[in-house]
This record gives structure tokens, C-alpha cells and sequence, in this order.
């Protein structure tokens, strides 16, 4: 973590001369977009796995129809299905736990107090949004650099809930009782598209800093899964 934070304080001298009091804050854009860049190799394997157990997922919904009533038999034919296919059935989901202790760090780093005294604008880096609303409202000067992270997060969860619904209407989730099925999918399908709003809340209640950085990750994964499933997305039809 003295790592990542030496890299932030070394970013922002070298940013001073664009950035001046902005720098600090700069910098850990700059930094959480260069960490997402190096771990960017495990969100390609996540989207190939994830991709490649939508590609069989026809074949295990027949094969569930078939089996409905010997488990056993069912069990073995995803097996072999899975086998025959080289897919795990944990494929997508190995590589985005691995990218997990990445977020953690950087979180970690950004919720902390090393980004006291440096500030985005007119507000301080480790201050929350109820510093804001307490010392001049939400439309004082810190309270204006939140509503726009605010409209920020708005857009970019927008985005992803369109995206999402999409998603699950063309690929719903298995609601069946054999392996391989999803539990409780009705509810993660009404319930996952709204996930993405979330973070409006994140930003209301973390420093700052740590602020930024949700809104900075949060945009590019945004982008990043567009452009990674954009050969997999549903046509749409006038």
C-alpha cells in the first residue's frame, strides 16, 4: 500500500503544473486508471468465461429438460458437457476474485487520512458530503464538485442499468431446480439491474478521495465491459 501511495504523491508533483491545489486528486484518477489497465488481463479472462458459459448454456437447459428427474444422470451429462466443451463451470469467476485485493488496496488507501489537506477544487479530499451540505449546502462550492461526481455516477449507472436489463432479458437466469441453476433468479433479475445506482450512495458517505476513486473504477469498468461484450450484445430491432 506505501507503494501505491508513494506513486500517488510522486503523480502529484508531477502533475502540479496543470493541476496546481487539483493535483493530489489527479493523481489518484491517474493511479486507480493504471492499476484497472494492469489488471485489465483478468477482466479479459473473466469476460471469455462468462462468454463461454452463455455460448452453452442452450445445450444445459436441454439437458436439464431431458434429466429433470435423475439428478445423477444430469450431473454427468454437465460434466461431460463441460468437459467436452474445455469450459469450467467456475469460468469468469475465478479471475474477477482475483482482481478483488486490487480494489481492496486502493479503497483502503483512498478512505484513509494520507489524502487530508489535498482537495478537488473547493473540496478537501478527506472530507464527506456532509461536510459539504454543513458548510455551504449542496450548492456551495464544495457541494457543487459532488453533484458533479453525483451526475457522473448517474450517467454511467444509467448506462450499465439499460445494459444489464438487456442482458437479462436476451440470457435470463436459470430459474430451474438442477445443477447448474441460479438461486432466488427472479429476485437477482429484478434486483441486479438497480445495483449499478449503488454507488451514488458510496460516494455520499466515503471521503473524498475514496470518492473519486469508486467513481474513476466504476466508469471504466462500465466501458470496459462494453467494449469486452460488444461482440455478445443482443440486436435490437426498430
Amino acid at each position: 500500500m506505501s507503494v501505491i501511495a508513494s506513486l500517488v504523491e510522486q503523480l502529484a508533483e508531477l502533475l502540479q503544473p496543470l493541476f496546481a491545489t487539483t493535483a493530489t486528486a489527479a493523481a489518484i484518477v491517474l493511479v486507480t486508471m493504471l492499476v484497472r489497465l494492469a489488471i485489465h488481463p483478468l477482466s479479459r479472462a473473466s469476460a471469455r468465461g462468462q462468454k463461454a458459459r452463455t455460448r452453452i448454456a442452450p445445450q444445459l437447459a436441454a439437458l436439464r429438460r431431458k434429466h429433470a428427474k435423475n439428478p445423477e444422470k444430469l450431473r454427468k451429462e454437465i460434466q461431460e458437457l463441460h468437459a467436452r466443451e474445455k469450459v469450467s463451470p467456475f469460468a469468469g469467476i475465478l479471475p474477477s476474485l482475483l482482481q478483488a485485493p486490487a480494489f481492496f488496496v486502493l479503497y483502503h488507501l483512498f478512505s484513509g487520512d494520507r489524502m487530508a489537506g489535498h482537495a478537488l477544487f473547493a473540496a478537501p479530499l478527506g472530507d464527506h458530503w456532509a461536510d459539504a451540505l454543513a458548510r455551504g449546502g449542496a450548492f456551495g462550492p464544495a457541494g457543487l464538485v459532488y453533484l458533479a461526481l453525483f451526475a457522473v455516477v448517474a450517467v454511467v449507472a444509467t448506462f450499465t442499468y439499460r445494459r444489464t436489463k438487456r442482458q437479462l432479458a436476451a440470457q435470463p437466469l436459470d430459474t430451474g431446480a438442477g445443477e447448474g441453476a441460479v438461486p432466488g433468479a427472479g429476485a437477482i433479475t429484478r434486483i441486479m439491474p438497480l445495483m449499478s445506482f449503488a454507488t451514488l450512495v458510496t460516494v455520499a458517505v466515503v471521503p473524498l478521495a475514496a470518492a473519486l476513486y469508486v467513481v474513476t473504477s466504476t466508469t471504466w469498468s462500465a466501458v470496459e465491459r462494453a467494449l469486452l461484450f460488444r461482440e455478445s450484445e443482443p440486436a435490437t430491432h426498430a
